[in-house]
């Protein structure tokens, strides 16, 4: 008698039924619904944006509401938020940079994430070429604050607001069409992405001292003579007020430089940019106007404020005819370029990164 025949494994599914998932931008979700949930993301996270986002045309809003939604959400993987709330746990936070790295590595492929956030950025970057090396730029933000890092020179504070900031400008310009060459306005790009985080800075030096961190260079803290752990004690608040002016300095030059970018934009695109300024901009003034009472509460621009703002905008868009500070930032997107690079480690020959895609 023959011996028993020998079977394997039952498959769950018969081989022939079984393909491969098929990629697709957006992880194969609507576009439509990807749209819905990046504008109910920006309403939620960032009301002076969301405000200033409507002002752009339909096709350029959804795909910033999309890129929008992806910063959003890497930040509150990273920092344990729910959409910009309270900072979170502070542990494993490496690991969570890692996801982050992942996901958006799989959502540039056209593979599903599970994360409508992750899916949305890879339906925006299918239609504006953007790259995973652009998306590094932005983690590798997160990866500083997954480190403890804080900035020691003036020239650490550059990078950070680079990484965090700076570089979503430019993505921000790539989404409105400026082409890969033209890096005057990409420039611009980034000082509007400056501009906004040192407003940030500037305003949440409590929330930041709170959970541990701090922003500021430790060679201003020393020139002010604030010893560590004491930025936010009443005994400083001349020289924490003193400091925030030197954000809001900052601030207004990269400011001023980001709206000579707008001068080839479209109207509605111009117009929205100079809108977006004009409103962190002034959440930067507010701070510098309260000077030791600035964190009495939050520094917000309300709705009146903002409709001021945005018909301010209004008429600046029709004149276009930007003009430089009378003195120019001492930082610029060349310079920080070059510093990011020769503080990179340098990768081993089988783990280099490949060169970015050419369009």
């Amino acid at each position: 008698m023959a011996p028993p025949r020998k079977i394997g494994p039952r498959l769950l599914a018969p081989s022939r039924i079984l393909r491969p998932t098929v990629k697709r931008a957006g992880g194969g979700r609507e576009r439509a619904n990807l749209v819905a949930k990046s504008y109910d993301m920006i309403v939620a996270g960032s009301k002076s944006f969301a405000a200033a986002s409507m002002l752009f045309d339909r096709a350029a809003r959804e795909r910033v509401w999309m890129l929008y939604a992806w910063c959003r959400r890497c930040d509150d993987i990273a920092d344990g938020q729910d959409l910009g709330g309270e900072l979170g746990d502070q542990a494993r936070i490496a690991e969570r940079v890692k996801a982050i790295r992942v996901l958006t590595r799989r959502a540039l492929d056209g593979e599903p994430t599970a994360d409508v956030a992750f899916d949305a950025f890879g339906q925006v970057a299918s239609e504006c070429n953007l790259t995973m090396d652009m998306a590094e730029d932005v983690i590798a933000g997160f990866e500083l604050d997954a480190q403890g890092w804080r900035p020691r020179t003036e020239a650490d504070l550059a990078i950070y607001c680079y990484h965090v900031a700076g570089a979503v400008g430019v993505m921000i310009a790539r989404i409105l069409g400026v082409p890969r060459d033209d890096g005057e306005t990409l420039d611009r790009a980034c000082d509007l992405g400056l501009a906004f985080q040192l407003a940030n800075i500037a305003r949440d030096l409590d929330g930041d001292d709170a959970a541990g961190r701090c922003y500021l260079p430790m060679e201003w803290m020393a020139e002010e003579d604030i010893e560590p752990g004491q930025l936010m004690k009443p005994h400083h608040g001349w020289e924490r007020a003193e400091l925030a002016e030197r954000l809001v300095l900052r601030m207004e030059r990269h400011a001023a430089m980001a709206k000579l970018g707008t001068v080839k934009l479209p109207f509605r695109r111009r117009w929205a940019i100079l809108a977006a300024t004009g409103i962190y901009a002034e959440i930067g003034r507010e701070v510098r106007r309260r000077g030791v009472h600035a964190w009495d509460r939050r520094v917000v621009v309300g709705t009146a404020g903002k409709l001021k703002l945005i018909v301010h905008a209004f008429a600046e868009a029709l004149r276009n005819d930007h003009r430089p500070p009378d003195e120019p930032p001492e930082w610029n997107r060349g310079a920080i370029l070059i510093d990011v690079r020769m503080n990179q480690p340098i990768p081993e020959p089988d783990k280099a990164r490949p060169l970015p895609d050419e369009e």
